[in-house]
């Protein structure tokens, strides 16, 4: 949905499904309808208005025990305070999202999770607790199998080396990527 047009769509839909689920009492259906709401207007460029989305959400989520749902919204919030960088907050939702996810056993949500929080490190400079994140992410993506995951874990990983003054790990892991890549 890179094209803004495509983006105004998708708001239109997800709020025609809102008003539906609404008036037919299908409370997963709203909370669901809620969660994309705030995804799209997040990819248009309005985390405030993504933030009020993502948590009507969480609370229906928690209302029907939607244990991923939950999840999801709580990282998306997390992902939306980091965009609005309020690092600390990102990392509350960040650390009750990885909870629920290993609670439920979303190795995916984990990794997803431990990753958002490496990146959150580093925004506050603390590289030495982003490194440790990127590793634990790292190793779930090869578990379950997710190149692409591996290979964004693998490049932030090798970076927060090399600022860590760890150059020649930083580029072993580097060229790791490069290779994973090709």
């Amino acid at each position: 949905m890179a094209d803004m047009g495509e983006t105004r769509r998708a708001i239109d839909y997800y709020e025609k499904a809102l008003a539906i689920d609404r008036e037919i009492g299908n409370r997963a259906g709203e909370g669901n309808a809620l969660g994309n709401l705030g995804n799209a207007y997040s990819a248009h460029g309005e985390s405030h208005k993504a933030i009020e989305f993502y948590e009507k959400h969480v609370e229906i989520a928690r209302e029907i025990g939607d244990r991923r749902g939950e999840g999801n919204s709580l990282g998306n919030l997390g992902s939306a305070y980091y965009i609005q960088g309020e690092t600390r907050k990102a990392i509350e939702f960040h650390e009750k999202a990885l909870i629920i996810d290993r609670e439920i056993g979303d190795r995916r949500g984990e990794g997803a999770d431990l990753c958002n929080l490496g990146n959150a490190y580093v925004a506050l400079g603390e590289t030495r607790k982003a490194i440790g994140f990127y590793e634990k992410a790292l190793i779930i993506d090869r578990e379950i199998g997710d190149r692409g995951g591996e290979g964004i874990n693998l490049g932030r990983l090798g970076i927060s080396l090399r600022r860590f003054g760890r150059e020649p790990q930083g580029d072993r892991v580097l060229r790791e990527t490069t290779c994973n890549s090709a």
